[in-house]
């Protein structure tokens, strides 16, 4: 009967052996995982201040460097005594085309032209 105990008691410590090895691995990897965090925290913060920071440099370059207005597009040139229709909705067409009137002031130009 003796006999049968050791085995018993061999297997009790390997038991406690594997318990403490995986405790220990347990507490090791918590560890690590706080450390991370705590560094991903950190590294998160620093980009955070460093957006932040860029985000008040550009507010303050805008307002130093605001472009000035634009200036108004001049009216479209009077016409000769005998006006060419075709030619000044033409000459219109182009000046959308640049960019020189936006669609609002070609709709405006061209109602007046073919108002007469």
């Amino acid at each position: 009967m003796f006999r049968r105990r050791r085995p018993l008691v061999r297997a009790a410590g390997v038991v406690a052996t594997t318990a403490v090895v995986a405790g220990t691995a347990g507490a090791v990897h918590h560890h690590q995982q706080q450390k991370y965090a705590g560094q991903q925290a950190a590294g998160q913060q620093q980009q955070d201040q460093a957006y932040q920071q860029g985000m008040a440099d550009a507010q303050a370059q805008q307002q130093q460097a605001a472009p000035p207005p634009a200036p108004a597009a001049p009216p479209p040139a009077a016409a000769p005594a005998a006006p060419d229709l075709t030619a000044q909705l033409q000459q219109l067409a182009q000046l959308h085309t640049a960019g020189v009137l936006s669609d609002e002031e070609f709709a405006q130009a061209k109602q007046k032209l073919l108002a007469g």
